[in-house]
């Protein structure tokens, strides 16, 4: 399928709601449940950034053109996701919201070469939403 469909954009749309909510959460919460908004935000954008990780695992899969530096790539962004989830959720999700950007403009690279390239408005989005959300939670956080 070279162009999402409307559940895979339906779906798309709902995976934003535990980043916004998070962010939303981060700014109104009281201080004593903060530390449990931020890191349960963090451990979500952790996930998502492995699974944006585990599509290029599949493309290769599927392509059998997997060279050493595809299938690096395929594996990174779970091992810095990792990290991410460990350290202080105010830097955690910094570097998640960072993550989340950088597996976006790989992804404008990748995709056109497997005729994916009808995905990137979509990406585009889920990816602006969810790294200003972990940005904005960051924030809230580290005051």
């Amino acid at each position: 399928m070279s162009v999402p469909d409307r559940l895979a954009v339906r779906l798309g749309h709902a995976g934003l709601v535990p980043f916004v909510l998070g962010a939303l959460l981060a700014m109104l919460v009281r201080a004593d449940v903060l530390p449990y908004v931020v890191l349960s935000l963090s451990v979500y954008a952790g996930m998502i950034v492995s699974f944006l990780g585990g599509i290029h695992w599949g493309i290769l899969m599927m392509a059998r053109d997997a060279t050493p530096r595809r299938l690096v790539w395929a594996v990174t962004p779970s091992l810095f996701g990792w990290v991410s989830v460990v350290m202080p959720p105010h830097a955690g999700l910094v570097i998640q919201a960072l993550l989340l950007i950088v597996c976006y403009l790989v992804d404008r690279r990748v995709y056109p070469a497997y005729g994916l390239s009808k995905w990137l408005t979509l990406r585009f989005r889920l990816t602006l939403v969810a790294s200003m959300s972990c940005f904005l939670a960051a924030a809230a956080a580290s005051n």
